[in-house]
């Protein structure tokens, strides 16, 4: 769960990202997925170590 939320609010903050530095399309589309696959992994890392330590 904890990923998917991640990958969510990445996408949604990259994407703010761009548009606030007045991007392209393509460069919205690269900053969403940059900042996703990012926060994917902080919360996967997260849910490694939340995991760990409750077990």
């Amino acid at each position: 769960m904890i990923v998917l939320l991640g990958a969510l609010l990445g996408i949604t903050l990259g994407v703010v990202t761009a548009r606030r530095r007045k991007g392209t399309g393509a460069d919205v589309l690269h900053y969403g997925a940059v900042y996703g696959i990012a926060f994917t992994l902080l919360g996967l890392v997260a849910t490694i170590a939340i995991d760990r330590l409750s077990g």
